[in-house]
């Protein structure tokens, strides 16, 4: 890389795209479907406020009426309610030794951003996994206005941690009583995301099975959902948390504020020969369907941190339960 600087190679009109591009294509999230991007959602993550309004129509309710001669119908209403997303900016930096192999490839441009989309890959999924530790939460007694603990999701929720001996392990009964927690909506499940412990525990009975698509990479399903697996995901004295997804559950937009500068390069002359840095940020909704942010606990007006992502206290649902497309199953493992 002798005489080949990040400036030389990174060009951003042709680097941001394609960065965020590639994180969609290697994101597991993204690709089987639970994770949903489109250009409306782009559109609210480029805005100046730190949260968006998302309003929707409630589902219409009760029952027909007989048609009488002479006698008027009802009039009903139908009611709306407000989902609230927040935006999220995120930014890394990194100097030329961390990409000092990238530099001497064939196409250094192309491939730093892959290793770039990469990091955004793994950090999108530490991020989801916050937002879900939050939105599952309980918020300790006291803390919500209510002398009792409250947790916001219970119904979406099936706990068999507590169970005695085996009946407290992962088992196939089990996991299909977590998917009748969306009752007749539970057809809409379509992905899992569990630790990779999990994962193992089910590859030992052979319950885990290998998709080969002829024009995709291979993944893995349980029961027909497709397995993505984190070991973000919470495990707390021998309790683990896996989650099960529907298509679309979680909404993806990809922001471009005016005035933004999503990357940037820089060299600091003075030292030694001289480093490179290259700056990527980013501008995202990343918002579970239904569960309106809060803003309960936000320092900073720019926008929340990871650990207040995971705040209980800065979600509530606003959809029904069971349109609400994730439910938490909490297990042991034998």
């Amino acid at each position: 890389m002798a005489g080949t600087t990040l400036q030389d190679v990174i060009v951003p009109e042709l680097f941001d795209p394609y960065v965020i591009n590639r994180t969609m294509e290697l994101s597991a999230l993204v690709q089987s479907g639970i994770i949903k991007n489109d250009k409306r959602f782009d559109e609210l993550a480029s805005q100046d406020s730190p949260m968006v309004k998302m309003p929707f129509f409630e589902d219409l309710t009760g029952d027909s009426e007989q048609v009488i001669e002479g006698v008027d119908l009802a009039d009903n209403g139908i009611n709306s309610n407000m989902d609230v997303a927040v935006i999220i900016r995120r930014a890394k930096m990194w100097s030329s030794t961390d990409l000092s192999a990238a530099l001497s490839g064939t196409d250094p441009m192309q491939a730093i951003a892959t290793l770039v989309a990469k990091f955004w890959e793994r950090d999108m999924q530490k991020e989801l996994i916050a937002i879900l530790n939050g939105v599952f939460g309980t918020i300790p007694a006291g803390l919500s206005g209510d002398p009792a603990a409250e947790t916001r999701l219970a119904s979406n929720i099936l706990d068999i941690s507590g169970l005695s001996g085996a009946k407290a392990n992962w088992s196939g009964s089990a996991f299909i009583d977590a998917e009748q927690k969306l009752g007749d909506a539970k057809e809409l499940l379509t992905g899992i995301c569990m630790h990779s412990a999990t994962e193992a525990y089910l590859k030992k009975q052979n319950l885990i099975d290998t998709v080969q698509p002829s024009n995709d990479v291979a993944f893995k399903v349980y029961q027909g959902k497709r397995v993505i697996v984190d070991d973000a995901c919470p495990v707390t004295d021998g309790v683990y948390t896996t989650y099960l997804f529907g298509e679309g559950a979680v909404a993806l937009g990809n922001g471009s504020p005016v005035r933004d500068i999503p990357t940037e390069t820089d060299r600091a002359k003075r030292k030694g020969s001289g480093v490179d840095f290259l700056v990527n940020r980013r501008t995202n909704i990343l918002h579970p369907r239904g569960i309106a942010w809060q803003n309960a606990v936000m320092e900073k007006t720019e926008g929340p941190s990871r650990t207040e992502l995971a705040n209980p206290k800065n979600w509530k649902p606003v959809y029904e339960p069971k349109q609400i497309r994730i439910v938490a199953f909490k297990h042991k493992l034998g």
